[in-house]
């Protein structure tokens, strides 16, 4: 099981920690942020597929910032995702 982290940009978390097993998602840690909503994203990606996180979280947006926290994730995911087959 790798561990990654991920620096978010343009919302208020400020770091993303996450777990990848074979693609599968795990442990998902947001630092800062709105906490009930980064929680409650935590663990309804806990145990899925990254691929079909990346392909419902990429592109959703708060507050006309172009990017959410949810949208910062699927992008850490994608990088931890290209680093794991990397690995392999």
């Amino acid at each position: 099981m790798g561990k990654y982290s991920y620096e978010p940009r343009g919302v208020c978390s400020v770091r993303i920690d996450f777990d990848l097993d074979n693609g599968i998602v795990h442990n998902v840690r947001f630092t800062r942020g709105c906490n009930g909503n980064t929680q409650g994203l935590s663990k309804l990606v806990d145990g899925m597929d990254a691929k079909e996180v990346i392909e419902r979280l990429r592109g959703t947006d708060c507050n006309g910032r172009g990017t959410s926290c949810p949208d910062q994730l699927a992008r850490a995911l994608e990088i931890g995702l290209e680093q794991e087959q990397n690995q392999g």
